[in-house]
C-alpha cells in the first residue's frame, strides 16, 4: 500500500500552490517527503538543479525550505521572540543575525507586543503567524504551510489570505498550502493540486478546478466548489 503513487508537483517562486484532498488524500505526506521528515521508496524532490531526495530535514532548510505543521509546534514555553529566532539559529545565523531578523519579522507580522510574550499563550491566530514568522526567519525559497487556517474565525481569514500573498510577493517565497479552508484556497492560490487516494485527481487555476466534475465529486460532494465564495479583501 502506497500512500503516494505518481504524484508530480512543481511550485515555483512567484506562486501559491494549493493542495487540497480528502482525509487521508496524502497531502501531508506529501509535505513530509517534500521536506525531509519521510523518505519516498519511489521518485525524486528536487529543488532547482539539486537532487533532495536523500537529503536530511537540515541539510533541506539550509537549502532554502522550510514548512509550519498543523498544530502549530511552537515551544510553548518559549517566548514569541525567542520561537522566530530558532528559525534562524537553525540555518546557522549567529545570535546577533537571529536577533535582528526576529526583529523585521515581529515588526513586519505585526507581532511586536507579544514579543515577550510564551508562546503557550498565545491566540490561535496569534500562534500561526509566529509559526509562519519562524518559518520565514530562515529565509527560505520555499514555505510550506500544513493547515494553517485550521481553527482561525472566519472573521480571521481575509487578513490571513494577505498573510500568504506577502509571503510571496514580499519575501519572494513560493507557497504550498495545505487547507480545508476552500474559500481561502480559491481566493489565494494561482494554482491548485488535487489528491485523492494517494493520485493527482486534478491540476489547475482556481476556475479550473472549481469546474471540475471530478473533484466536486470525490472533495465536496453535490454543492462543489462552485457554492464557496473566496472572502473578501
Amino acid at each position: 500500500m502506497h500512500a503516494l503513487q505518481g504524484v508530480s508537483l512543481e511550485i515555483e517562486r512567484d506562486e501559491v500552490v494549493g493542495l487540497i484532498g480528502p482525509n487521508g488524500a496524502g497531502k501531508t505526506t506529501l509535505i513530509n517527503l517534500i521536506t525531509g521528515f519521510d523518505l519516498p521508496s519511489s521518485g525524486r524532490i528536487v529543488l532547482g538543479d539539486e537532487d533532495l531526495t536523500r537529503w536530511r530535514v537540515r541539510r533541506r532548510a539550509h537549502a532554502g525550505l522550510a514548512r509550519t505543521f498543523q498544530h502549530g509546534h511552537l515551544f510553548r514555553a518559549l517566548s514569541v521572540a525567542e520561537n522566530i529566532q530558532l528559525g534562524a539559529l537553525g540555518i546557522g545565523a549567529s545570535r546577533r543575525q537571529a536577533k535582528a531578523v526576529c526583529a523585521e519579522l515581529l515588526e513586519a507580522l505585526e507581532l511586536g507586543e507579544r514579543a515577550e510574550a510564551p508562546a503557550g499563550s498565545l491566540p490561535h491566530g496569534d500562534e500561526q503567524k509566529v509559526s509562519i514568522a519562524r518559518a520565514l526567519a530562515s529565509r527560505p525559497r520555499y514555505v510550506l504551510l500544513d493547515e494553517p487556517a485550521a481553527g482561525l474565525a472566519e472573521s480571521d481569514i481575509v487578513a490571513f489570505a494577505n498573510l500568504v500573498r506577502r509571503v510571496r510577493d514580499e519575501y519572494r517565497a513560493g507557497v504550498l498550502l495545505v487547507d480545508h479552508n476552500m474559500a481561502l484556497i480559491m481566493d489565494v492560490c494561482d494554482r491548485i493540486h488535487v489528491l485523492d487516494q494517494g493520485r493527482t485527481l486534478a491540476a489547475g487555476t482556481p476556475p479550473e478546478i472549481r469546474r471540475n466534475i471530478d473533484v466536486t465529486a470525490a472533495y465536496l460532494g453535490s454543492s462543489g466548489l462552485r457554492d464557496q465564495e473566496p472572502p473578501d479583501g
